[in-house]
């Protein structure tokens, strides 16, 4: 390095300490005009399955073809356009990722007010599994597959036979727990590459709903319909409406617009971090009644090592209650330990205490186990045995309780939003007098309600819309939700309070941002905290989170710092000349701020792209005490070779 250059940067670090302000608010300005956060990213697991089947013998047999799917779906304009690809993707993300065409998107567009695409990425299992050899190892291995990348995708779809996808979507429900994000399992009766196929409508409308509805549930997608996963059964080997949901409708009704009932979805309520749960008891089985069993036949089924049993009754819950050695080994067997759960045989129905039958199993121990489907049951039962840390009490607690959404819970108060005098007296000022009329227009309030009511910090008018079937997460015209309304504001009671109701911690604003950004931009570390802890993760670019470090830093706002340390901000982000904060805390003399950046990992040897490091440009800026806050044990070893601002290196 020359003198003259070597001066002119000293010079040039000098004038960016008093206009860093400035230039960092024209970067902070220069995002890219199409943000990251306009693009979904979905994960396929291709598990096997009818989906992805090819004719494999002159008889026209289907089977599984490895390595098959991702290139023939490269090849099938419906399901990747290579222009979208080239225009929102870098090199290295088109061999990867395959992307919809736009014009599946125009009602997600239309609802963002702004673009959308689905970027999704398939993972092919080894082995391709018909469903029928589905076991519990095999749902262990999707939930920990969707675990290890829970972070980096928006949505999961999983391509599943159709024999025993029932039984995973219910498995999954349980597995899944504190969800934020959608999982839709899905599959066909017909392969995609066939003429005819229901595989083609069932894969894209998963996809979409996937990544552009944020549903926290685990869901089962088939002709049209979107179901809770563990509600549906497979009533139908040969057709495409080859699943039902028999006690609860469907969450999504994709006809010519997409319908999302709203006030159905489930949300856990809590703040705790996506986890699975992975100790499932196999010890499990359904016993199902019928007239004249023999006291044998239930005996064997009961012995050990049988820990659960989930008990299909006649009707609504009821069993041969003349039949004392039936009652009597039922009873000793729950006495022993072993959980019974009644349900009905009736496809649709719950059980019910109404005749002296079924009573009769409650006195013997049984739980009753509401409208659960027998997939369900099993699974719940699977997955409660499977809590070492739960008492027997607990256990039996659990099973009755609905946890899930995988149970009716009957609510007596039957009022509603629509009853409400505001909503009547808007709908008659404007006119409106059809139920779909005023059903728009409680759409378009309730939105603005609730953050109007999280602005106001008024948790009983939330109770009150919340409980007349307003969305915890519904978007108002800015994308905005009440969580996002709350954490702007830096409030700690509203936020509880809505995350524990269900508010999502992952819906992103019409600029991209989540309620962590709120928070953060709010300076509040408390509300950052359980923000984390539920599972929230910041959604800008790294350049652009180093902009905002840097701007702090130079106008010495400690307290944004810390906000995006609690945020999980990464301290080494680097702005467009590749600096970091540390390096503009350096420039601007900022000294507490330097030792913050220090404690929290900032590396005080990391080069811009003039080759200075913050050391460097403290020793060149003469400020001395902050280099032994960098060095307190004298220099590193490579500084001998750095250029000292008083003694310059000489001229070659």
């Amino acid at each position: 390095m020359s003198v003259e250059m070597d001066q002119e940067h000293v010079q040039a670090m000098r004038q960016l300490s008093q206009k860093m302000d400035a230039h960092a608010v024209r970067q902070a300005l220069s995002v890219d005009s199409v943000p990251e956060e306009s693009v979904a990213r979905v994960l396929v697991l291709y598990t096997g399955g009818t989906i992805g089947m090819v004719v494999m013998d002159k008889d026209g047999g289907y089977a599984p073809k490895p390595h098959s799917m991702v290139p023939k779906l490269r090849s099938l304009p419906l399901f990747h356009d290579d222009n979208v690809a080239k225009k929102i993707m870098t090199p290295e993300e088109q061999e990867r990722f395959l992307v919809l065409p736009e014009d599946h998107l125009d009602e997600i567009r239309v609802a963002a007010k702004q673009k959308y695409y689905i970027m999704y990425e398939v993972v092919e299992f080894d082995p391709l599994l018909d469903s029928s050899n589905m076991n519990r190892e095999d749902w262990i291995k999707i939930a920990r597959c969707i675990e290890s990348s829970y972070e980096e995708f928006d949505g999961f779809v999983v391509l599943h036979g159709t024999d025993t996808m029932a039984y995973t979507a219910s498995a999954l429900s349980f597995m899944c727990e504190h969800q934020g994000k959608p999982i839709i399992l899905t599959g066909a009766q017909i392969p995609i590459y066939e003429v005819r196929s229901d595989g083609r409508d069932n894969f894209i409308s998963s996809l979409i709903i996937a990544g552009g509805y944020n549903i926290p549930e685990v869901m089962l997608c088939f002709n049209e319909k979107v179901f809770r996963g563990n509600r549906t059964i497979k009533y139908d080997s040969s057709s495409f409406t080859a699943f039902t949901s028999p006690n609860m409708p469907p969450l999504v009704s994709m006809d010519i617009d997409i319908h999302v009932d709203w006030p159905a979805v489930f949300r856990c309520g809590d703040t705790e971090k996506f986890c699975v749960h992975t100790n499932l008891c196999s010890n499990v089985g359904i016993l199902r009644l019928f007239p004249g069993i023999t006291t044998d036949t239930v005996k064997a089924f009961l012995q050990p090592p049988m820990q659960g049993v989930v008990l299909q009754t006649y009707g609504s819950g009821n069993a041969p209650s003349n039949r004392a050695d039936l009652m009597t080994l039922i009873h000793e067997a729950t006495k022993w330990g072993v959980l019974i759960v009644n349900i009905t045989q009736c496809s649709r129905g719950n059980v019910s205490a109404a005749y002296a039958t079924g009573v009769a199993l409650e006195n013997a121990g049984v739980i009753p186990g509401g409208d659960m489907t027998p997939e369900a049951a099993l699974c719940k039962l699977s997955y409660v045995l499977g809590k070492a840390g739960w008492t027997m009490e607990m256990r039996k607690k659990m099973l009755a309780r609905n946890i899930r959404g995988e149970m009716t819970v009957h609510v007596h108060d039957t009022s509603s939003i629509m009853d409400h005098d505001l909503i009547e007296g808007v709908a008659r000022t404007l006119s409106l007098s059809t139920r779909a009329e005023v059903g728009s227009l409680k759409d378009a309030l309730y939105p603005n309600l609730l953050c109007a009511a999280a602005k106001a910090k008024d948790i009983p008018a939330i109770e009150k819309l919340l409980s007349s079937g307003a969305d915890v997460s519904a978007v108002n015209q800015d994308g905005r939700t009440a969580l996002h309304v709350a954490c702007s504001l830096g409030n700690l009671n509203i936020v509880s309070f809505l995350l524990g109701k269900g508010a999502s911690v992952h819906l992103k604003d019409n600029r991209g941002d989540n309620p962590l950004i709120d928070a953060v931009l709010s300076k509040t570390i408390p509300v950052i905290n359980i923000l984390v802890q539920t599972g929230a993760r910041l959604p800008w670019k790294s350049i652009r989170i180093a902009v905002s470090l840097c701007c702090a830093a130079a106008t010495d706002d400690l307290e944004t710092i810390r906000a995006w340390h609690a945020a999980g901000a990464d301290m080494n982000s680097a702005d467009y000349d590749s600096r970091t904060a540390l390096h503009i805390a350096v420039t601007c003399n900022r000294k507490e701020i330097v030792k913050y950046l220090l404690a929290s990992g900032a590396i005080c040897l990391a080069q811009d792209i003039f080759g200075m490091s913050p050391l460097s440009v403290a020793q060149k800026l003469g400020h001395t005490d902050l280099v032994k806050i960098m060095c307190p044990h004298g220099p590193a070893p490579e500084q001998a070779t750095l250029p000292n601002s008083e003694e310059p290196a000489a001229v070659e």
